[in-house]
């Protein structure tokens, strides 16, 4: 029961205005989880009844400051483990096919500020031709917008980019169950990973690792991208030793759709990156989903970012050449170099890939 009065409140907390039971159960269904409206309406009651909502009329319900102390101080042990579900439950209802190319994926979400939007745009394309992240598409939300089911709060834009754990999704169609391990820091030196300086289990976790570690300020994407020397997210995982073969093969199929990301697979039972393998299983690394967050986050562009928002369809997203053009920017040569520091991202002097037509 704790763990569903978790999912209603964080949905309350993170839709941006007051919500119906429909439009809650629609949320909750998107993850995993199905309730009817009526055993939604019956929660909403008890959180009235606690102090954790209040009602808006007939906009529905939205969430007070106790219900929002209680989300982030309360439910301690009902949170752990919550991210592997999530994970295990997003992987079971995304549906993209490599083969064809459609379907739905797992999407990261960014928040940058409106007025730091240009910034922003000005950064991504270089970020997303590296290998460090999924896939170069995106989709873009402007404040007062929906993106899926998600209201854009004012102020904000929102960048949705591929999250990594699309790839469990298409593994386990294909019939190759996939553990999620570990989220940590991958060193890289000369454009190249060398290992793991940390790792977090996500079994032991309420929040998704890479937040954590986007936050903590470990990251130094942008060295990595641009000077080859840095600190990148990467997951690591488990398959059975027996489907490393097929695994590398869709690999192969996504690589032909514009997958970018770094994704290493290593030999049956050895350590990959320096972190141990599972007897009979082998390890893969995924370098790619939440580093364009942690990249905007040291520029600082980001006012938050979110693993694991949300399902949408593939086909659906586009080059940031598309959306430059659909939100009226127009785009320039990319920079050869990059700057000494952040603050420089920022600089007059430092050549935009972007300009407001």
């Amino acid at each position: 029961m704790n763990r569903l009065v978790l999912l209603i409140l964080t949905a309350l907390n993170s839709g941006g205005k007051p919500l119906s039971s429909r439009e809650l159960a629609t949320r909750l269904a998107s993850q995993g989880v199905s309730l009817s409206e009526r055993t939604v309406r019956y929660y909403l009651k008890k959180f009235d009844e606690d102090g954790f909502t209040e009602g808006c009329a007939r906009k529905g319900r939205r969430i007070t400051a106790k219900g929002r102390q209680e989300l982030t101080q309360g439910f301690v042990s009902e949170r752990v483990g919550f991210i592997i579900n999530k994970i295990n439950n997003l992987a079971f209802l995304a549906d993209f096919d490599p083969d064809t190319g459609r379907g739905k994926v797992i999407l990261n979400v960014t928040y940058v500020p409106e007025e730091r939007l240009q910034e922003a745009l000005n950064l991504l394309p270089s970020l997303l031709r590296s290998p460090y992240t999924l896939s170069d598409r995106i989709v873009l939300a402007r404040s007062g917008e929906c993106l899926g089911d998600l209201l854009i709060p004012d102020g904000l834009s929102a960048i949705g980019t591929l999250c990594s754990i699309t790839l469990n999704s298409i593994l386990l169609k294909a019939g190759i169950p996939v553990s999620t391990k570990f989220g940590g820091i991958v060193k890289v030196r000369n454009s190249k990973p060398v290992g793991f300086s940390s790792a977090i289990s996500y079994e032991g976790s309420s929040v998704p690792p890479l937040e954590i570690l986007i936050k903590s300020g470990m990251t130094d994407v942008l060295g990595a991208i641009f000077r080859g020397t840095g600190k990148i997210l990467g997951s690591f995982r488990e398959i059975p030793a027996d489907s490393l073969c097929e695994a590398r093969k869709i690999h192969e199929k996504l690589k032909k759709l514009g997958c970018r990301s770094s994704i290493f697979f290593g030999q049956p039972g050895e350590p990959l990156l320096g972190l141990p393998v599972t007897d009979g299983k082998a390890g893969m690394v995924v370098l790619g989903g939440l580093n364009p967050s942690a990249a905007l986050e040291e520029a600082g562009l980001a006012s938050d970012s979110s693993a694991l928002a949300l399902l949408y369809d593939y086909p659906a997203l586009s080059s940031v050449e598309t959306l430059a053009g659909l939100y009226g920017f127009e785009m320039h040569a990319a920079p050869s170099s990059y700057p000494q520091s952040k603050d420089a991202l920022r600089h007059p002097d430092y050549p935009p890939l972007l300009v407001k037509v």
